[in-house]
């Protein structure tokens, strides 16, 4: 589900500039992330299909790649982007090389790992059934 926006004081609630949003925290679902780093822009279509997080301050030298989808909501007063991700799901996920160019198969297994339907038309191409470790904040009770 793509995050719903809070209102802004003023203009399109959903324009912002990508320098802004650097910077701004990631709050997973039972702890702090890390912060939004930089992009990675679909050179074809210009969409936003990455959010690029830095985790230096729990898990030292990694950045992961986060679709902006998996978004569950985003506090432009208090500058941070919640998602439904657990720190042990984003510290297990797929390794990111920020050296090499992001491919189809890394995003399969990426949207794979995290149960999450794909952006792009997969064919015959099942969908996986959610992981174990996605939603597990609400199911510790």
């Amino acid at each position: 589900m793509p995050a719903k926006p809070e209102p802004a004081e003023s203009g399109d609630v959903h324009l912002r500039s990508a320098k802004e949003i650097r910077g701004y925290h990631i709050e997973g679902a039972d702890a702090a992330i890390g912060h939004v780093d930089d992009f990675i822009i679909d050179d074809e279509t210009w969409a936003v299909r990455y959010l690029v997080v830095d985790t230096r301050n729990w898990w030292l030298d990694k950045k992961v790649l986060v679709a902006p989808h998996w978004t569950n909501r985003i506090s432009w007063a208090e500058k941070k982007v919640f998602v439904d991700l657990s720190r042990q799901a984003i510290k297990n996920s797929p390794e990111w090389n920020a050296t090499a160019p992001i491919n189809r198969e890394y995003e399969a297994r990426l949207y794979d790992y995290y149960g999450r339907p794909v952006y792009w038309d997969s064919g015959d191409r099942p969908v996986k059934a959610p992981p174990p470790h996605q939603h597990s904040a609400s199911r510790a009770r």
